[in-house]
């Protein structure tokens, strides 16, 4: 299994404690691409590790983002199935087993499976609410309530077949952000499969702040930009509907000074958004059983996943073009 790190102190005690619990009967080698972390994150994965009987190599990833990690990783695993983790997840003992297993039965090139989102503070909750949601459209999948395996064009993480790497490359160093989807576009275009297994699931613990969430997302339609010029054309449908969502907010606020017609539009947008997203956050908190006080928390991450994205994609176009 490979790992990106990055100053993760407070998250590695309960990766390898979900490595050490799993219940796979194979070997397993794991290889963990440290950026230069200073917080002691990898003096603390070491203590941890060896205290848990995992045997865990410190790759350097001297250019600290994610994508030359994993290819680090990458270069010293001998595995036939690549597990790629994330410190800030959580995986249940069956996750490995699950992944080799689905990896075997379907043949398909990566299989990965639902994320579930769980926070602590009020803010990580709602932020799993809202990511719970269909509307929110992030770690959302409609197969999640089913019980049968899906064909579709990413999943979160993932496991992948030596053979995936061999035949569509590795992971896109000029990518910051987005490199599992443009990696999973590469795969399918090769003529692999990716299959979602909703028996497998990764917990998720969400950013603490509306702010964070904001800058996450920023980051996520930004580099979204690049993917989507290598490869030609818009991954996903969904994938537009943030930044036509900014555009129309944006081209109604700047001509509703003239005309009423326009103001009554951004009026109408605006307020059609509001009860959505409160009926969603509704749903997704009773759905949840949380409380009630968090439904204004929730409604408002929505904005957080939408205009972040959205701006982030906008100001990726606008620099690409300028470039």
């Amino acid at each position: 299994m490979i790992v990106p790190l990055l100053n993760e102190v407070d998250h590695v005690a309960t990766l390898v404690g979900d490595i050490a619990a799993q219940d796979f009967e194979g070997e397993v080698e794991v290889f963990v691409a440290d950026g230069g972390s200073t917080d002691g994150s990898v003096a603390r994965l070491r203590e941890d590790a060896e205290r848990a009987g995992v045997d865990a190599t410190v790759v350097d990833n001297p250019r600290r983002f994610v994508s030359p990690g994993l290819n680090a990783c990458l270069d010293r695993a001998s595995g036939d199935l690549i597990v790629r983790l994330d410190c800030h997840s959580r995986y249940p003992s069956e996750y490995f087993r699950l992944c080799a297993r689905a990896a075997e039965e379907t043949g398909a090139w990566n299989v990965g499976g639902v994320v579930l989102a769980d926070g602590e503070t009020p803010t990580e909750r709602a932020v799993a609410c809202a990511m719970a949601s269909p509307f929110g459209g992030i770690g959302w999948t409609r197969h999640a309530s089913t019980h049968e395996r899906a064909e579709v064009d990413t999943v979160t993480y993932g496991a992948f077949r030596r053979e995936a790497f061999d035949r569509a490359g590795l992971f896109d160093e000029t990518l910051v952000r987005n490199q599992d989807d443009e990696l999973n576009a590469r795969l399918r275009a090769a003529g692999g499969r990716i299959v979602l297994d909703p028996s497998i699931q990764v917990r998720y613990r969400p950013r603490g702040s509306l702010r964070a969430v904001y800058r996450q997302y920023f980051e996520y339609g930004l580099w979204k930009v690049p993917v989507m010029l290598k490869h030609r054309r818009a991954l996903s449908a969904r994938s537009l509907a943030p930044v036509a969502f900014v555009a129309s907010l944006a081209g109604l606020a700047l001509a509703s000074p003239w005309s009423q017609t326009t103001r009554k539009a951004l009026a109408t947008e605006l307020a059609l958004y509001a009860t959505f997203a409160t009926a969603f956050a509704a749903s997704s908190v009773s759905a949840r059983d949380e409380e009630w006080r968090l439904v204004p928390r929730t409604v408002a991450v929505f904005p957080a996943f939408h205009l972040g994205y959205g701006v982030g994609m906008i100001r990726g176009w606008l620099g690409a073009a300028f470039r």
